[in-house]
């Protein structure tokens, strides 16, 4: 059964039809397509216009997916087995401002990233493709496999791929699948003051 979601205010409808579900065609995604979706991700917002994101991708047909593949635990391998293109999202902590001679830590490298990772997702529902950021994965063994020097972080990986049938997935998953609701916006806004009981 599909949750049925309803704003609060009016916004576009782009925003509440973005979910992330887990059944994936495992159809291939052409590298144009795919990189619409990176240049969506190139205009998100960065403090000092740093663009600390950093996007390394497998395309499901390259040799290099096996090794992506493998980062991801074995729950999430179950259904990211079928996902058009895995990526993983490293973001820059260090930034060179101008005019400095050395680069200073950056505050916002994490915050900057998860701006792109949304556009890229809004992007891809409006392009007719499905996005899962996924946590479940191995970020040292990520650090090591796709060659991160230090200076960056291993933020999240991001499956991507054409919507499948919800009984394509293992029992259990099927169950899961389905868009999650959200707490009202009075729940996380307060005028004036922190007033938020969590």
């Amino acid at each position: 059964m599909t949750l049925y979601r309803s704003p609060d205010h009016e916004i576009a409808p782009l925003f509440i039809n973005r979910w992330s579900p887990r059944a994936l065609s495992g159809d291939a995604i052409e590298q144009a397509e795919l990189f619409a979706l990176f240049e969506a991700a190139r205009w998100a917002p960065s403090a000092n216009n740093s663009q600390p994101w950093r996007f390394i991708y497998a395309l499901k047909s390259s040799p290099s997916w096996p090794q992506f593949f493998d980062l991801l635990n074995e729950n999430n391998q179950r259904w990211a087995v079928n996902a058009s293109a895995l990526i993983v999202l490293v973001s820059k902590t260090t930034h060179l401002r101008k005019d400095a001679a050395e680069a200073s830590p950056l505050y916002s490298h994490s915050f900057d990233a998860g701006a792109a990772w949304a556009s890229l997702a809004f992007q891809a529902e409006h392009a007719g493709w499905r996005t899962h950021a996924i946590g479940g994965f191995d970020k040292v063994k990520a650090k090591e496999a796709l060659r991160v020097p230090d200076g960056y972080r291993i933020e999240v990986a991001i499956a991507i791929g054409k919507q499948a049938e919800r009984s394509s997935l293992p029992l259990e998953l099927q169950e899961r699948e389905q868009p999650s609701s959200r707490k009202p916006v009075h729940q996380f806004v307060a005028e004036g003051r922190f007033k938020f009981e969590d």
